[in-house]
């Protein structure tokens, strides 16, 4: 089985999302390509060809930032692989199900175990079951939960290919990019997380949150219930609606432990609870829990950590 990997990427680097997947499909294949599609500066394609585990980088350089030229690239390469892989991110599920449609096939959403290369198993029900798949077609269009797969090291030395660019006829239109611009580390990427949720109240309290994700250099997350409240933008979102992170320490403040919101953050490998509710479904599945105010709390911890830091 071939496989090609659709790598999701910026101008500083390969995403790690893109890495686990290239994990991902070489439990699935031998034989992996990766192709980048877009404006590929010369550092991206020097860090794609140091992945280990794959034989050639396809370059399409391009404006491409759409989904639909970005599917035309890879429906143009249909008849040399027989498996399509990509991230489970925003870019890869705006991607991927136009590409399984355009060859009428079923897409495989969000894997988070290869068994063989027809098996495959999924999260349902917000996690609290895992399906099994078995798919036989002859083309298997996949997207892979990143937080579920190691990312691959550099190391390797594979090819790169220049591809040739044809116009693909489109009927949406790029306007602009509001990106966020903060010097944390990306919510999906980072190894600490500081959630909040409703019980913060407003936007001015979420601060609390900023200071102690600031002093941890964490990145901050929030409840599905504190982004409709409008305490903070909705790319903040931990959970079944929003981001699945898996990070070393996630500390959840004020949030009850709705299902919705477990189903985004369960697999962190610590997670530390702060509510006043001692029988708050957060304390079932959290390591350490702290019950009380997190208006007192939380300033006496951020405190206590910026005094231990000052001091090492």
């Amino acid at each position: 089985m071939k496989t090609l990997v659709l790598a999701e990427f910026d101008t500083h680097s390969i995403k790690p999302a893109t890495l686990s997947t290239i994990t991902a499909a070489q439990q699935l294949s031998s034989s992996i390509d990766v192709v980048l599609v877009g404006e590929c500066a010369d550092n991206i394609v020097e860090q794609a060809k140091q992945i280990v585990g794959i034989d050639r980088v396809l370059v399409a350089n391009s404006d491409f930032k759409t989904a639909e030229p970005v599917c035309e690239v890879m429906l143009n390469m249909r008849d040399e692989y027989s498996c399509f892989m990509a991230p489970a991110t925003t870019y890869g599920k705006n991607i991927m199900p136009r590409l399984a449609a355009r060859l009428d096939v079923m897409q495989l959403s969000d894997i988070i175990k290869v068994v063989d290369e027809q098996t495959f198993v999924r999260p349902i029900y917000a996690g609290n079951i895992m399906a099994t798949y078995r798919c036989q077609q002859p083309q298997k269009v996949i997207t892979v939960r990143p937080t579920a797969f190691a990312a691959a090291t550099a190391g390797g030395n594979a090819s790169v290919e220049m591809m040739d660019i044809a116009e693909a006829a489109v009927s949406s239109k790029f306007v602009k990019l509001e990106a966020p611009d903060s010097a944390r580390p990306e919510l999906g990427d980072a190894e600490v997380v500081v959630s909040g949720g409703r019980a913060l109240q407003s936007k001015e309290n979420f601060k609390l949150i900023e200071e102690l994700a600031d002093t941890l250099n964490a990145a901050i997350g929030a409840t599905r219930a504190a982004v409709d409240a409008g305490y903070v933008p909705n790319d903040y979102q931990v959970g079944q609606t929003g981001k699945v992170v898996a990070p070393k320490l996630y500390i959840a403040v004020g949030i009850s432990g709705a299902i919705q919101h477990l189903a985004g953050m369960k697999d962190s490998q610590v997670i530390v609870a702060i509510n006043k509710d001692a029988d708050a479904p957060i304390f079932q599945v959290s390591d350490y829990g702290l019950v009380g105010d997190l208006f007192e709390i939380v300033p006496e911890l951020t405190k206590k950590l910026q005094q231990r830091r000052a001091a090492a």
